[in-house]
């Protein structure tokens, strides 16, 4: 292991202080050169990148979901493992470039079982590490030394509360949601003092308009009042989930902040009946007091647990004509959502694979419209319903300004769904439904997806054979690279989609590739491969795979998926000679 270290540290010495193609930006910079999942480097091209080989690797020492791409700051990269956690620290100048300093927080073991992994990597920005914990708190530390300066318990394990995210920083403040949508923990979004950690905010997606933020600002003033209870059962919201669990974004310029709410509990929608706001939709606050400005309820009465806390995008690029601030949000309903994300107006909401769950947008209500023979009433199963839980997106897409193409790694996946009824308890499961999932009828379970933004269409689909988890990278050189459940790294030519390079890591890959470039000019391609959840306890046979219905009634769908040859994760570095 040591020399694996040393000579993952040697290449490392060599990367750029600041990467290109991170995933979860901490500034929130809306220049389409800037966005997440986009690199400007443009060494690698169609040309030469089947000329890449792997110049490091280095275990995590760690077993479980690896989700999260490492992240550069000055001399230092740091990587966060999964849950229990341990930050690792590394030096990138000093002789023998020794790991700087490792942390591992205290750690509450009854998050290990609220289920799955998360995408929780650290944020270093002025000289300071923050980083938020599957079981609650959110940290700071000294960049240079590890040391504490501040740990905020901020989610309530006993009420099914998790962290899942990485946290954004922003003009002094550090802003995370919470996870627990299955324990019908009520989803909220906080803003904490970068200083000191205190609390300065906290908005919710469920109950009272002064507790969501809702007021004059509004964009929707002057409707009833208190929707986010009105529209529930009776005191269904205070146990509602609509986590904010998916990473949050912001505008410096127009001061908003972005963020997708997850579905409501329980699943079974006779135990909730009404709109459930404000769940399944997407948010634009104010920075300063979390105060909403708009709201667009993507899937009102989510029947099929999907919500909309996949990752959005935030593009100044043309649209119809005229230059617009866009926010770009695949979202888990199989359809790509452009708004105007200051006013919140939504432009085009086209489905990127087959959906049968919906009959397409009714222009009136700005919402899909369902199909009625995917109903789901409590005591019955509902077949074939498309997509399926979690939703159609597996991972971040990558937006790329030269080729005008969005990159979605897709579940291409169908369900049947018998919605049963179940008792809030809290801190347990409070779902209320059994599932069982299939490739969609004539396609293969996963896709990588090219969707043409401007035209609203499909530009080129590659074919996987088991569902996409990880997010993509694009990169200026016309490539896009993602890693597949197997544990395949590949790179496609930006524009065709034809495969070009495939490299075999040990484990499955859930995270983002990302992009460096060294001082002597050369470009490198690092990801961190570890599967974990529940694709991974297919993977490592710790579940039935013979029972349909086992995790969440992913089994089946996940019968193909081999077990690894290395359980833990690993750090992968690859470069042309």
């Amino acid at each position: 292991m040591f020399h694996r270290l040393a000579r993952l540290l040697s290449v490392m010495a060599c990367l750029a202080l600041a990467p290109a193609g991170v995933v979860w930006a901490s500034d929130g910079g809306t220049a389409p050169e800037a966005q997440p999942g986009f690199s400007t480097l443009d060494q690698l091209t169609p040309a030469n990148v089947g000329g890449l080989q792997p110049v490091a690797s280095l275990p995590t020492g760690s077993r479980g979901a690896h989700g999260a791409a490492p992240v550069i700051a000055g001399d230092t990269a740091f990587i966060l493992t999964p849950f229990p956690h341990e930050l690792l620290a590394l030096d990138l100048r000093a002789p023998g470039l020794p790991v700087k300093w490792r942390y591992r927080p205290a750690a509450d073991s009854m998050a290990a079982g609220q289920g799955g992994g998360g995408r929780n990597a650290p944020v270093a920005e002025g000289g300071r590490v923050f980083f938020t914990t599957l079981d609650g708190h959110a940290i700071a530390l000294d960049a240079a030394t590890g040391v504490v300066l501040w740990d905020m318990r901020v989610a309530d394990l006993a009420q099914g509360e998790t962290l899942r995210a990485p946290p954004l920083v922003a003009r002094g403040t550090v802003l995370l949601g919470n996870g627990g949508d299955d324990f019908g923990a009520r989803g909220w979004i906080a803003a904490l003092s970068a200083e000191t950690g205190a609390l300065l905010w906290k908005r919710y997606s469920t109950g009272p308009d002064e507790a969501v933020g809702i007021g004059p600002g509004f964009a929707s003033a002057g409707q009833e009042a208190n929707l986010g209870v009105t529209t529930w059962s009776p005191s269904a919201w205070q146990h509602g989930g609509g986590g904010v669990s998916g990473p949050i974004l912001w505008d410096a310029a127009a001061g908003l902040v972005f963020h997708g709410t997850g579905y409501p509990a329980p699943w079974n929608p006779d135990q909730r009946r009404g709109d459930n706001r404000w769940t399944s939709g997407l948010f634009a606050r104010a920075l300063e007091d979390g105060a909403a400005r708009w709201f667009l309820p993507v899937s009102p009465h989510d029947l099929y647990a999907l919500g909309s806390t996949t990752p959005n995008l935030l593009l100044d690029r043309e649209w119809q004509g005229r230059q617009r601030p866009l926010l770009v949000h695949p979202d888990a309903n199989g359809h790509v959502y452009v708004l105007d994300r200051l006013s919140g107006a939504l432009l085009s909401a086209e489905a990127f694979l087959p959906v049968n769950a919906t009959e397409g947008l009714d222009p009136a209500q700005g919402v899909l419209r369902r199909n009625p023979a995917k109903q789901v009433r409590s005591g019955g199963t509902t077949t074939g319903i498309c997509p399926a839980h979690p939703g159609a997106v597996g991972g971040a897409a990558a937006y790329s300004p030269r080729t005008g193409l969005l990159y979605i790694p897709a579940r291409r996946l169908c369900m049947d769904l018998e919605a049963r009824d179940t008792t809030f308890i809290p801190g347990t499961p409070f779902t209320g439904a059994n599932l069982r999932q299939m490739p969609a009828p004539g396609l293969y379970p996963g896709a990588l997806v090219a969707w043409d933004l401007g035209a609203a269409r499909v530009a080129w689909t590659k074919d996987e054979a088991l569902p996409l988890e990880g997010g993509a990278l694009a990169t200026a050189g016309g490539l896009v690279f993602y890693g597949t459940a197997e544990g395949v790294l590949k790179a496609l030519d930006a524009n065709t989609g034809a495969e070009l390079w495939r490299f075999q890591a040990a484990s499955g890959i859930i995270a983002p590739p990302v992009s460096y470039q060294g001082p002597d000019g050369r470009q490198f391609v690092a990801v961190l491969a570890g599967t974990g959840g529940f694709p991974g306890a297919a993977a490592g046979r710790e579940i039935d795979i013979r029972d349909a219905t086992a995790a969440e009634g992913r089994a089946l769908a996940m019968r193909r998926l081999p077990q690894p040859p290395e359980a833990g994760g690993m750090l992968y570095v690859f470069a042309l000679p």
